[in-house]
């Protein structure tokens, strides 16, 4: 009998937020092993870190949660001190943008699939319904994925490195349904920029209004807990 093909792995960035849990639950859906990575960049909004932890165990996953102390350079309100602003989604990229976020997260994401034999990363960037951060647009993900062919052995070996970035053209009320379709309990996700010390919601911040945003024009009842 032949031996049977060995499932195919890819690395999931899980930062706990709804759309880091579909992307992971689609990963899964097309068949791979997935193994989440989870960043502590030592974020004030740390209810996340716990959040990227139920996902993975609710989807039966192997995860890293890797520590990566952020606020020794700072540059954002996530990873300092500053306010996190609450008067509504403005133009321009804000100050919650954390520098080269998404350069290194995947840098770091794209090492752990070399080590594991894999040539497949997922991340849930948006390009629509996002804050304006310039490391979400399809430009960034085509251009990660031809530096990650330069960049490694696996590449300069002829192998191919693909970037999965599923939810890229997708809005938030997309994305809401997918979670749904996907029997998620988008509950269990975590997106809110500045919690209380209970970890609930603010529902002012540029993430709770674009999630609560999602559900309503999707027409789904949101799970979120706000305070």
């Amino acid at each position: 009998m032949a031996e049977q093909a060995q499932q195919k792995k890819a690395v999931v960035l899980l930062s706990g937020g709804l759309d880091s849990m579909v992307c992971a639950a689609l990963a899964k859906e097309q068949g791979f092993e997935v193994l989440a990575l989870t960043i502590d960049y030592n974020q004030r909004h740390r209810v996340e870190l716990e959040a990227a932890r139920r996902i993975a165990e609710r989807m039966g996953i192997r995860h890293i949660v890797l520590p990566l102390d952020l606020r020794a350079f700072g540059g954002s309100a996530l990873t300092s001190a500053a306010a996190v602003p609450k008067d509504g989604v403005q133009p321009g990229i804000p100050i919650t943008y954390v520098p080269a976020r998404n350069l290194v997260f995947l840098s770091l994401a794209l090492a752990w699939a070399e080590a594991e034999g894999s040539s497949d990363l997922f991340i849930g960037v948006n390009a629509l319904d996002y804050s304006g951060y310039p490391d979400c647009r399809p430009e960034f993900v085509s251009g990660f994925e031809k530096l990650a062919r330069l960049a490694t052995k696996a590449g300069s070996e002829g192998g191919e490195i693909t970037i999965h970035a599923p939810l890229q053209h997708m809005t938030k009320a997309d994305i809401a349904r997918e979670a749904q379709r996907l029997g998620l309990d988008a509950g269990q996700s975590h997106s809110c920029y500045d919690p209380d010390p209970q970890g609930r919601a603010c529902g002012e911040c540029d993430a709770c209004r674009l999630r609560a945003k999602g559900f309503a024009d999707a027409g789904i009842k949101d799970p979120t807990v706000y305070a």
